[in-house]
């Protein structure tokens, strides 16, 4: 550190000598401003929020693919463009949030499905909807997804959430992939012809990776029954990220009385994850569009169930934290989206430059006072060395003359710096100095002279 300091010193030194101290400190000083500067222009340019985003949602037709067209119908009320990624589903999504090289923002995901992924750079804004699983099979009716065994499976396609819970369940009864119960995991071009020609025996479906028309096409047809989960009560015990829904007689189309009696159904939730880079505000407007979208009453969830913070997989954006507790920040509550952001960026920048330039500005009459006087030093450290030499002993006429002939010459520099009006003071100050000098030498001469 001493080195260091010494190497400096003499850095210092030789720039001094070359350019003026003063001069150098005015450099730096403006060098600092214009630091400054730039960093406020960086700040103001990079702080704004994005006005655009990429959603994956799902297959063609599905519900997630639906919602996220809804998100992008109200996104761009707001001047905010949102791609919609297709996928096969929650898995899908998934990978892909947690995949840095796929441009992707924010998805739907069905709980359950995490498995190996990591996720310390995913968090979650909300659960947004339930995710039923149904069951459509033709032939006796069944009460347990155990009596599925040996039989033909469609369970859903690799990287949906249906293939994982169906899966799951199967699993708890027993039923494992490489035995005699043949699972089936390409997706069908016509599942309800495949059930009606005896191609397989029963089909495993969810909102995330088939399409609504699908579904309802499996419902009404005659001939194909919707499995009853008599024991949802277990299976959300012991599968912990289950729901119990109900859908209620008669629910689906009350003239055919679709379906003939109450249904126990589970459902895991899903939830809007995104990356830990997303922008505060856009968290904002996103559970702003999920209130609009998920938050009314529907067949299986209550008027504001939805979007909710029951969640136990992802970590808690803290941005949806505080909006669940007290709303959007007041700029984007009161103000369109985009000029909340305008207002934001001038904040972001402005309070910390304020905080920087305002003691900068209050010290800058006394850096150049101090610069003034850096001009003005090196003259009265030349005169202390002359009144050193005049009166520290006994002079010759000689000595003495030598002594004024220096004075003069310091005083002839003196007069060629410039010196603005308000330091005049410090100019004159330093001339009676050396007239002090001078009137003192010629008294001497004068005493030495009549002696």
């Amino acid at each position: 550190m001493i080195e260091l300091k010494a190497h400096f010193k003499k850095i210092w030194a030789k720039l001094a000598a070359i350019y003026g101290g003063s001069i150098i400190l005015f450099l730096a000083w403006m060098l600092g401003i214009f630091a400054i500067v730039s960093l406020a222009l960086f700040l103001f340019f990079n702080s704004a929020a994005p006005t655009t985003l990429t959603i994956t949602s799902g297959e063609e037709g599905s519900i997630f693919q639906k919602n996220a067209l809804k998100y992008k119908a109200i996104l761009a009320r707001e001047g905010v463009k949102l791609t919609i990624l297709p996928s096969n589903g929650s898995i899908d999504n998934l990978n892909k949030l947690a995949d840095k090289r796929v441009k992707v923002d924010i998805g739907f995901v069905q709980s359950g499905v995490v498995g190996n992924v990591k996720v310390d750079k995913l968090m979650s804004l909300g659960s947004v909807a339930y995710q039923p699983m149904m069951i459509f099979y033709r032939g006796e009716s069944k009460s347990l997804i155990a009596d599925f065994a040996g039989e033909r499976l469609n369970i859903g396609e690799p990287g949906s959430g249906t293939r994982s819970l169906a899966l799951n369940l199967l699993k708890e009864n027993g039923i494992l992939p490489g035995g005699r119960t043949q699972l089936i995991e390409k997706p069908s071009l016509n599942p309800v012809e495949d059930l009606l020609q005896n191609k397989i025996d029963a089909i495993f479906v969810m909102g995330d990776s088939v399409s609504l028309q699908l579904i309802k096409d499996l419902v009404k047809t005659p001939g194909i029954n919707i499995f009853n989960f008599n024991q949802a009560d277990g299976y959300t015990r012991r599968i912990k990220y289950l729901h119990k829904l109900v859908l209620p007689e008669g629910s689906i189309d009350l003239g055919k009385n679709i379906p003939v009696n109450d249904l126990n159904l589970i459902a895991p939730s899903v939830e809007l994850i995104a990356r830990d880079t997303l922008h505060p505000a856009l968290s904002d407007l996103l559970l702003d569009v999920a209130n609009e979208v998920h938050g009314s009453a529907s067949l299986f969830v209550k008027s504001g169930e939805f979007p909710n913070l029951n969640t136990q997989e992802y970590r808690i954006s803290p941005d949806a934290t505080r909006y669940y507790k007290s709303g959007k920040s007041f700029l984007y509550r009161d103000f369109p989206f985009w000029m909340a952001s305008f207002i934001n960026r001038i904040l972001v920048v402005l309070v910390p430059l304020l905080l920087i330039l305002i003691p900068a500005v209050k010290l800058a009459p006394s850096i150049y006072r101090w610069k003034i006087q850096l001009s003005i030093y090196p003259f009265y450290k030349a005169l202390l060395e002359l009144e050193k030499d005049a009166f520290g002993s006994t002079l010759d006429v000689n000595k003495r003359q030598e002594i004024m002939s220096h004075l003069d010459e310091l005083e002839a520099k003196l007069s060629k710096i410039k010196i603005p009006a308000a330091f005049a003071d410090m100019f004159y100050g330093l001339r009676g100095h050396i007239n002090f000098v001078r009137t003192r030498l010629l008294a001497e001469q004068i005493s030495d002279a009549t002696e």
